[in-house]
């Protein structure tokens, strides 16, 4: 197949592009900035371009199979300090690929959703993805929409999609100096010799998943056909068990030593007290379930943040 990976060049884009690129896939990379952790690869097409303009998206789109779309303009806390730049920028453009993907008779479109945000609060732990959709950020928001518009195109349109609800992946190629990434920051600071920055007590509760299990769930995803197995469109993609932040320091000591020093700081309004998803929905479709637990996909990402020689 020929995959167009819009945001190819960011975390998830580039271990995306690597597992496709195995399984013999021809990929062409649409962002608006180069990869800063590696040279470009060979016989990739890299067309650099905002997603924003829809004369760039079309040429990007012209001749693909699958669409990945992974471009986001916006953090899910910073989002509600402009709701209506995240509106325009996200929504606005995926309409706009949208439209270009129903041009060029595009066979599958996979939208990189958010099971941290889109559910909000949960009512209930591990949470399906029949749960209440009610997020407290605007990231949330225009996740939902666009998972709501892709429906739009496939009912008008034929469209067809799967759209992944990530919980919170980690591992190679995660920018150490991001804004949200607890791994990849923490590993970062401690590379460094800095302290690991906290929000609130520490209890707050995660689902991370490693990254190779994450796009390997993304394949699974544009294989998958849910026409003819009558099965849904919309999954959860996590490892399926939650770990507070005070459990994550501890498994970071077990792998780098305990000379681990955290500063605690107020909580953020933003952060939900627990968000856990309930997998059982990809392992049935997909035939996919993660492999790598977390303290060896800290130790992974570890041996890669210690290839940086970060000062």
């Amino acid at each position: 197949m020929k995959a167009l990976v819009i945001g190819g060049n960011g975390f998830i884009g580039s271990n995306l592009v690597d597992l496709l690129l195995k399984n013999n896939h021809q990929v062409r990379i649409f962002d608006r900035y180069p990869n800063r952790f590696r040279a470009p690869l060979q016989g990739v097409d890299y067309v650099v371009g905002e997603f924003s303009n829809h004369g760039e998206i079309a040429e990007a789109v012209a001749g693909m199979d699958w669409v990945f779309h992974l471009a986001c303009t916006t953090l899910p806390q910073t989002s509600n300090d402009d709701p209506v730049y995240d509106i325009h920028s996200n929504i606005g453009g995926t309409v706009q690929l949208l439209q270009e993907c129903v041009k060029n008779k595009i066979k599958k479109v996979v939208f990189i959703s958010s099971g941290g945000t889109i559910y909000g609060v949960p009512q209930t732990a591990p949470i399906t993805e029949d749960h209440p959709t009610e997020p407290i950020c605007s990231y949330g928001i225009t996740k939902l929409a666009i998972e709501k518009y892709l429906h739009l195109f496939h009912w008008l349109h034929g469209l067809e999609y799967v759209c992944a609800r990530l919980s919170n992946p980690y591992g190679e190629l995660q920018n150490p100096d991001a804004k949200q990434g607890a791994v990849g920051v923490f590993l970062g600071q401690i590379a460094r010799h800095q302290p690991i920055t906290i929000w609130g007590d520490g209890n707050v509760v995660r689902d991370y998943i490693y990254i190779g299990d994450t796009v390997k769930a993304l394949l699974c995803a544009a294989e998958y056909d849910p026409e003819k197995v009558k099965g849904p469109r919309v999954f959860n993609v996590g490892f399926g068990q939650g770990h507070s932040l005070n459990e994550l320091v501890a498994a970071i000591k077990e792998v780098v030593g305990p000379q681990v020093e955290v500063r605690y700081t107020e909580a953020r309004p933003v952060d939900v007290p627990v968000n856990v998803l309930d997998i059982s929905r990809a392992r049935q479709y997909l035939n996919w379930q993660p492999e790598v637990t977390l303290k060896d996909g800290i130790g992974k990402s570890w041996d890669w943040i210690n290839s940086l020689q970060l000062k």
